[in-house]
């Protein structure tokens, strides 16, 4: 499988547009339209997006490309979707541009009542935090209506969700919908807090 390394968490179900300049990454690019269309985004751990020698995690998600468009310059511009999660077994050599042996990372509802009852409780936490962004910019839009199924509703608040990139990796390598919403949770209720505090808002 070709692999994206990047600084960004790419969820299932969620878009992610990309701008390709870097010249194994071009070719990279070719064989993926040449192919299925099919690639893994990767979070980085440690190190750059451009140039190589980094670190990466070993839970991915595979992007579809949507849709492509050469630039006069050369960059390629792309949409993507994110489709599945895998799990890299194996990294392999870099050259001419990263790859890796991935395996499935099924994710299974082990307690539908408990995983909708963690749906709901995300769902009035991001409305909570939305509505406390918007007390300090009111051009922020509120929260989307997820999804009625837990586990295609806990990558989509994941993907809106206010949280950094190694918490973001933390919620894509949960186990399943029930692990990753109260993760979640726990992370929503922590930004409430950071937000109350930082501009002093009132309860």
């Amino acid at each position: 499988m070709p692999m994206f390394p990047l600084g960004t968490v790419l969820f299932p179900y969620a878009m992610l547009p990309l701008q390709v300049f870097e010249p194994r990454y071009q070719l990279m690019m070719r064989h993926v339209l040449d192919g299925d269309h099919e690639f893994g985004v990767v979070l980085i751990e440690r190190g750059s997006e451009v140039g190589g020698g980094d670190t990466r995690f070993d839970i991915a998600t595979i992007a579809r490309v949507v849709q492509a468009s050469d630039l006069p310059d050369g960059r390629i511009v792309l949409a993507t979707v994110g489709m599945r999660r895998v799990r890299v077994a194996r990294w392999l050599a870099d050259d001419p541009y990263p790859r890796a042996e991935v395996t499935a990372f099924a994710d299974v509802s082990t307690d539908p009542q408990a995983d909708a009852a963690a749906r709901a409780e995300v769902v009035t936490l991001l409305a909570q935090v939305t509505e406390l962004a918007r007390r300090i910019d009111p051009r922020i839009d509120g929260p989307p209506e997820l999804d009625p199924d837990p586990v295609r509703a806990s990558y989509e608040a994941a993907a809106i969700s206010p949280i950094g990139p190694f918490d973001a990796q933390q919620v894509l390598a949960a186990a399943d919908a029930g692990t990753r919403l109260r993760l979640l949770a726990t992370l929503l209720a922590d930004r409430m807090v950071d937000l109350r505090a930082r501009f002093d808002l009132d309860e």
